[in-house]
């Protein structure tokens, strides 16, 4: 029987979890496997891997087969970079200690990678609160000169209606004025 290292799904709908599991091929996807090597929680960011590396390592050595996915997470991990040197190791190509030096600094640049990203993404996110923020802070100082234009436009029509008063007080006895001179001109 052909050996796959594969993916069995777990965890409620939408929010799918998966074991790692090494199972023969005709087995069912969540049936019958023979161990379980890990977990991957693609629901975090960044998605998190708990893994056997030893057994992952084993199981690739004697033959099992990663699917796309599983072969995705196993050299995300460095799995298989560790197969492929160990490979050379068994070959004779390089010695067991040059292939843990070569893992040893594929690990320590991944750390470092994995580092820059993480602080990319605070950085954006900093940036994006910042916009936010400064969006916000133009909002409310429009809003406060809008209040304040209202505030100061109300008071000039309060003083408007008593000058208003005072014109409509003017206004009669010009027109009294007006109606007795055209009064005696019609008489």
């Amino acid at each position: 029987m052909a050996v796959k290292i594969r993916l069995a799904r777990r965890g409620r709908k939408k929010m799918a979890m998966y074991d790692i599991v090494i199972a023969e091929s005709t087995s069912p996807r969540d049936g019958r496997f023979i161990e379980k090597i890990g977990t991957y929680n693609p629901n975090t960011d960044p998605s998190t891997v708990v893994l056997k590396p030893e057994r992952a390592l084993y199981w690739l050595m004697v033959g099992a087969q990663p699917t796309d996915t599983a072969r995705s997470v196993l050299s995300h991990e460095g799995i298989m970079f560790k197969k492929h040197l160990q490979v050379g190791v068994n070959k004779g190509a390089i010695s067991q200690e040059q292939a843990d030096e070569k893992f040893n600094t594929w690990v320590e640049e991944k750390a470092g990678r994995r580092a820059t990203a993480a602080d990319t993404k605070t950085q954006t996110k900093e940036q994006a609160r910042a916009a936010r923020l400064e969006a916000e802070r133009k909002v409310n100082e429009a809003r406060a000169e809008a209040i304040a234009k209202k505030n100061r436009v109300e008071e000039p029509v309060a003083e408007a209606p008593a000058a208003e008063e005072a014109v409509a007080e003017e206004t009669p006895a010009t027109d009294v004025a007006a109606a007795t001179e055209e009064t005696p001109a019609a008489e």
